[in-house]
């Protein structure tokens, strides 16, 4: 089962996606938390934030902190993964391509997808929903928005489940089951 659990800032996606890879687990699987973002040390609230959601998590599950998600979903397909989250990643991923300015990031993309469609466990990929608000004012805000929708959209062609979280509520907007 690969879900992609998309919302708004602070719309509760994240814990929806952590709750939902709990319930298709059993209380003893190992679970493997991709945290995308760094954690600058400048950033007391930007801090406390990721502090929050690592309490948050139970005990038991690993955490990995990395930007290269693709490698990571590769080296281990058996083990319950949640990726938190895709916006993130793609900031990355447009600095490493210079995409802010005209650089390609549709390579880093490629490999995400291909690495989640052949993704074997059951896996929780947590992604902002760019598109419910005001064209954004300058052209790195419009290629974020423009590259994140596209990525959105890819990755929702290969989960079984899409759901939006709006105010911590789900809405299921797929799913392949039913």
């Amino acid at each position: 089962m690969r879900i992609l659990v998309l919302g708004g800032i602070r719309s509760g996606k994240s814990q929806w996606a952590e709750t939902a890879i709990a319930e298709l687990v059993d209380d003893t699987a190992a679970v493997r938390y991709l945290a995308t973002g760094p954690v600058p040390d400048a950033d007391a609230e930007w801090s406390a934030r990721v502090e929050a959601h690592r309490r948050r998590r139970p005990a038991g599950w690993t955490t990995v902190e990395t930007a290269d998600v693709a490698t990571q979903l590769r080296a281990d397909g058996t083990t319950a993964t949640v990726v938190d989250d895709v916006g993130a990643w793609l900031t990355a991923a447009m600095d490493r391509a210079g995409a802010w300015t005209g650089g390609s990031v549709s390579a880093d993309v490629d490999d995400l997808v291909e690495a989640v469609a052949s993704f074997g466990s059951p896996l929780a990929l947590v992604s902002p929903e760019v598109g419910l608000t005001v064209v954004p004012a300058t052209e790195s805000g419009r290629r974020f928005a423009d590259e994140l929708g596209t990525l959105n959209q890819r990755l929702a062609a290969v989960c079984d489940r899409v759901v939006l979280v709006i105010a911590g509520q789900p809405v299921t907007v797929k799913d392949a089951a039913r």
